[in-house]
């Protein structure tokens, strides 16, 4: 039991590729990038990191990291 709690951890931090099509970025409407290792979606053209948590993308600027 113990093996496959990982499995569903990872899981449910897994971003629904359906959801990535149609978001876009607050700010400029452009196009986001999934960076799953660090769970975020990356704005490119705001240079901005939304969070995602649990599963969802937190898309409010004032929750996003600045990127450099």
């Amino acid at each position: 039991m113990g093996d496959s709690e990982p499995a569903r951890s990872t899981d449910a931090h897994r971003l629904d590729p359906r959801l990535l099509e149609i978001l876009v970025c607050p700010l400029t409407k452009g196009r986001l990038d999934y960076d799953r290792e660090k769970q975020e979606l990356i704005s490119p053209g705001a240079k901005l990191a939304f969070p995602i948590r649990d599963g969802i993308p937190i898309m409010l600027p004032e929750e996003a990291r600045p990127l450099d």
